[in-house]
Formats: structure tokens, C-alpha cells, sequence
């Protein structure tokens, strides 16, 4: 079973690798969407495989250090694609969240990534 909770970012970057000209070089903002997916079975007296409260209470300090931010300025977001902070996101909450089975970062209507961990 596989749950997710979602949660938006307001936040503004630029990507320092892209090459000149580029219009993701200038400095812009996005309404960052983030899924954040557990994977388990269901408790047998609960019926939920976790308390939806207790991914939020896992997240928030990382949305903290993410929301109406910099995100180049944050440690480990220099260059802050998505994919980039798909992994920032998973480095920092799956010791809080072992469940952690996916981090989706929509960084537009149209785009975005999904991470599922680092590969063996």
C-alpha cells in the first residue's frame, strides 16, 4: 500500500549550470509542489499504514528551511533542479520517515520528477 501527503513551496532559484543565455539562469520562483509517498501495510487496528499527521510533523522542518526561501542558499541546494531537491528532500527525511518509498517534485503544472531513493 502506498499512501502520500502533499504540500506546496514558494520558493525562488536560479540554476548556475544551464548554459548562458538560458532562461532558467535568471533568477525566478515556483508554486513547488511536493508528494511525499510511504509505503507499508496497514495496521490491523488502525486501517492506515501511517498517521498522515505524522508525515507532516516529519516534514515540517525541512518546509521551514524551504518555503519563501533561496534555495541556492540552502547547503546542498547550489544547484537547485528538481531532481536535486527531490534527493535533498529524501537525504534529510528518511531517517525521520523510514517508510520513505518516493519524493515527487512538481516544479510546474507540466514538469517535474519523482526520486525513489538512491540506487544500490
Amino acid at each position: 500500500m502506498d499512501i502520500f501527503k502533499v504540500f506546496t513551496i514558494e520558493s525562488a532559484h536560479r540554476l548556475p549550470n544551464v548554459p548562458k543565455g538560458h532562461k532558467c539562469s535568471r533568477l525566478h520562483g515556483h508554486s513547488f509542489r511536493i508528494e511525499l509517498h510511504v509505503s507499508g501495510e496497514p495496521g490491523a487496528d488502525t486501517g492506515w499504514v501511517m498517521d498522515f499527521a505524522d508525515i507532516k510533523a516529519a516534514f515540517k522542518p525541512l518546509y521551514e528551511q524551504l518555503d519563501h526561501q533561496y534555495l541556492n542558499d540552502i547547503p546542498g541546494l547550489e544547484n537547485p533542479t528538481s531532481e536535486r531537491l527531490a534527493a535533498w528532500i529524501w537525504e534529510r527525511l528518511r531517517p525521520a520517515l523510514p517508510q520513505l518509498s518516493e519524493v515527487v517534485v512538481h516544479e510546474t503544472c507540466t514538469s517535474g520528477c519523482r526520486y525513489r531513493g538512491p540506487t544500490p
